[in-house]
C-alpha cells in the first residue's frame, strides 16, 4: 500500500487538512464491515475522550511517518515472500535485530516496573510511526543504526524552536537541536531519559536496544498503568502532542496485537513522506559507498549532505526553506527570530513551596512549584523547567525517575512530580534549571526522617507468667501504628527496666538470650514488618520472684510497658488424716 503522511504538530492550516483526510481515510477504511478484511474497532483502539496533550513531548513534537497499518493479515502465508520495494509481507513484519530489542525493553520493564503492563507492541507501534523500524532495520550486530537519523533542526521554520542543549553531542549541531535515533528523542530528552538497554555500558540514542529502553521509561513514568487506556493515551500524547499522532500510534498498536513476523535486518519497509512536508520527501536517499537495502526501492532525488531524516523525540522537524530571492542591488537584511519564552527568562523564583519532610518510604505531602520570570519579574509561561535530584540519596519522583520536566502554566509555574522518600535519611537536593537557558539553577531541600509510630499495643492480653529458673509460656507480640495506620519498618528497642519511674536496665529477673545463649536485658535493632508486627524473642526467668516491667520503645516516641510475673508454683495442703480427727 502507499505510504501517506498524517501530521505533527505544525503551523499551516494546508498540512492540518491533509493530515484530517489522511485520519479520516484511515478510520474509514478499517471501520467494520468495509470487507472481508476490515478492521475491527475494538474499544481499547479509542482514545479515552479525557486524554489531553500535555506541554512537553520525549520528540519535542517533531513530524512522523503516516503510513497506515495493512488491511491483510499481520502474518504472511508460507508461500508469501517479500516483495520488490519493501511491500507485501515485509510491510507487515519488523526487522528481527530492532524485534529483539522492543522484546527485551518489555521484559526489563515488568521487572522493573511491574505496574506499568507496558506491551513490546507499543514500542513497535511507536517505532514504525518515528523511524520506519530503524529504517527498515538497517542496524548492525549490535544494534546500532548504520547511518545516524536525525529528525530536522528545530530552529522554529515550521516546527518548535529549541536552540542547542548538548553542544551538537548527540545531532552534530551545536545551533539547534534535533531528534535522533530510531525513536527519536531529541538531545535534552536523552540526557535524562537514556538507557543503557545492550549492556555496553553506552547510553546511545543510535542504539535500538538503548532507545527502546529508554522510550519504555519514559512511558512508563508518573505511575502510568498502560492496561488503562486513559493512562495510555497520556503516555503517548507525552511521547508526542497531537491527537492525530495518538490516532496512529493506537491503530499500530492494534495491528501488531494480532501477530506480526520477524524479517530480516534490512529489509523493513522504508516510509515515503513525512507528516511535515506531505509526498515526494525522501529520508532515505542513497549515497555512493551504500547499498539500498533488500527490498527496498532507491528514492530519486539529490544526494544527501546530512544523515538520514526522520523526525521524533523531542525534535521538530522539516527541511529549512529556501530563502526567497530578492532583485540584484536591494541590500539584504539578515533574518531575525523573535524571541521565544525561553530567550526571556531572567532568573527561577520558588513560588510558595512549603517545608519538604517526609519519612522514609512515604510520598512528600507537598510538591516544589518554581516561577519562571524575565528581568523585569514578570511570569514566562511555556517554558520548560527541568527537576533533578542531585546528591547520593535512593528518594525520586513517584514515577521512579530522579528527573522531570514540566512546562510553566500561564502562571509562570512549573509544579514537580511529587517526591517519594526512600529509605536513606537525611536532606536531599532537588535542583531546577531552564531546559535551554544557561540562568542559575534554584536548590530546594527536602528532609528524609526515620521510619516512626506513635503508638503501640499488644496483639493479645494472655498474662506473662513463669516460674522461677523457666521459661515464659507466651512470646510477646506488639503492633505499631502512626496516625492509625500500620507503622511498618519502624526501629524499636525493647528493656527490661527496674521500674517505672527508673529506665535503666535491671540486673535481676526475666531475660533474653543472644546468639551465644548468654543473657541479655536489652535488644536493639529491632524493626516492625510489613503488617507494623513485632514479635520479641522468648523471654526467660532467673531464681528471682516478683512482678518485673518490659519497656518497647520505637522512633517517634511510641512506648509500651508490659508487667512480667515470676512465681513459683503453689503447693496444696495436704487434707487430714483419719487419725488426726480429735476422738469423740
Amino acid at each position: 500500500m502507499a505510504a501517506q503522511f498524517g501530521r505533527r504538530l505544525r503551523k499551516g492550516a494546508a498540512t492540518t487538512a491533509v493530515a484530517a483526510v489522511a485520519v479520516a481515510a484511515l478510520s474509514a477504511s478499517q471501520a467494520p464491515g468495509v470487507n472481508d478484511h476490515g478492521r475491527q474497532a475494538a474499544a481499547d483502539a479509542t482514545p479515552s475522550p479525557e486524554a489531553s496533550a500535555s506541554d512537553g513531548s520525549a520528540t519535542g513534537n517533531s513530524p512522523y511517518y503516516t503510513d497506515l497499518p495493512p488491511l491483510k493479515s499481520p502474518n504472511p502465508s508460507p508461500s508469501t515472500g517479500p516483495a520488490p520495494g519493501g511491500t507485501g509481507t515485509t510491510e507487515a513484519g519488523i526487522p528481527a535485530t530492532v524485534l529483539d530489542a522492543y522484546k527485551k525493553a518489555e521484559t526489563t520493564l515488568r521487572e522493573a516496573k511491574p505496574g506499568c503492563n507496558l506491551p513490546w507492541q507499543l514500542l513497535a507501534a511507536i517505532g514504525r510511526v518515528e523511524s520506519g523500524q530503524a529504517r527498515g532495520g538497517r542496524v548492525n550486530a549490535e544494534g546500532t543504526t548504520i547511518k545516524p537519523i536525525l529528525g530536522p533542526q528545530l530552529d522554529g521554520n515550521g516546527f518548535a524552536l529549541i536552540k542547542d542543549t548538548d553542544d551538537g553531542a548527540y545531532d552534530g549541531n551545536s545551533s539547534y537541536d534535533q531528534a535522533v535515533g530510531p525513536m527519536q528523542f531529541i538531545p535534552s530528552t536523552w540526557a535524562w531519559a537514556g538507557r543503557d538497554g545492550n549492556g555496553d555500558g553506552k547510553k546511545d540514542p543510535n542504539n535500538i536496544y538503548d532507545a527502546a529502553l529508554a522510550a519504555g521509561h519514559y512511558l512508563c513514568r508518573n505511575n502510568w498503568d498502560l492496561s488503562q487506556q486513559g493512562d495510555l493515551d497520556r503516555a503517548i500524547l507525552s511521547y508526542n502532542n497531537s491527537r492525530d499522532y495518538l490516532n496512529l500510534v493506537m491503530r499500530w498498536l492494534e495491528y501488531y496485537r494480532k501477530g506480526t513476523h520477524e524479517v530480516p535486518d534490512g529489509t523493513g519497509t522504508l516510509p515515503d513522506n513525512r507528516s511535515d512536508d506531505g509526498a515526494g520527501a525522501s529520508p532515505t536517499p542513497t549515497t555512493p559507498g551504500t547499498t539500498t537495502p533488500v527490498g527496498s526501492t532507491p528514492k530519486p532525488g539529490p544526494k544527501p549532505e546530512k544523515p538520514e531524516t526522520p523526525q521524533k523525540p523531542g525534535g521538530g522537524g522539516t527541511t529549512p526553506s529556501k530563502p526567497p530571492t530578492t532583485p540584484p542591488g536591494t541590500p539584504s537584511t539578515p533574518p531575525t527570530t523573535p524571541p521565544t519564552p525561553t530567550d526571556t527568562v531572567d532568573h527561577l523564583e520558588d513560588a510558595g513551596t512549603a517545608k519538604l519532610t517526609a519519612m522514609a518510604g512515604d510520598v512528600f505531602g507537598r510538591r516544589i512549584s518554581t516561577r519562571a520570570e524575565t528581568e523585569a519579574g514578570k511570569a514566562v509561561a511555556k517554558v520548560r523547567v527541568r527537576f533533578t535530584i542531585v546528591g547520593d540519596t535512593d528518594t525520586t519522583f513517584t514515577g521512579g525517575e530522579d528527573v522531570a520536566t514540566v512546562a510553566t502554566n500561564s502562571s509562570g509555574v512549573a509544579v514537580a512530580p511529587a517526591l517519594q522518600a526512600g529509605e536513606k535519611t537525611g536532606t536531599v537536593t532537588v535542583r531546577a534549571t531552564v531546559v535551554g537557558r544557561a540562568v542559575p539553577g534554584l536548590d530546594y531541600k527536602a528532609t528524609v526522617t526515620e521510619r516512626a509510630a506513635d503508638a503501640l499495643a499488644r496483639t493479645g492480653d494472655a498474662a506473662l507468667t513463669c516460674a522461677p529458673g523457666g521459661t515464659f509460656a507466651n512470646q510477646v507480640e506488639v503492633k505499631a501504628t502512626y496516625k492509625g495506620a500500620v507503622a511498618d519498618g519502624v526501629a524499636a528497642t525493647a528493656t527490661l527496666i527496674k521500674s517505672a519511674d527508673d529506665p535503666t536496665v535491671t540486673d535481676k529477673g526475666p531475660y533474653f538470650k543472644d546468639a551465644d545463649g548468654k543473657t541479655v536485658r536489652t535488644l536493639t535493632g529491632l524493626k516492625t514488618d510489613a503488617k507494623g508486627l513485632l514479635k520479641l524473642p522468648e523471654l526467660y526467668a532467673d531464681d528471682t520472684t516478683g512482678t518485673f516491667l518490659l519497656r518497647v520503645t520505637t522512633a517517634g516516641g511510641a512506648t509500651l510497658t508490659v508487667e512480667l510475673t515470676v512465681a513459683a508454683a503453689e503447693t496444696s495442703s495436704p487434707s487430714p488424716s483419719p487419725s488426726d480427727s480429735p476422738s469423740a
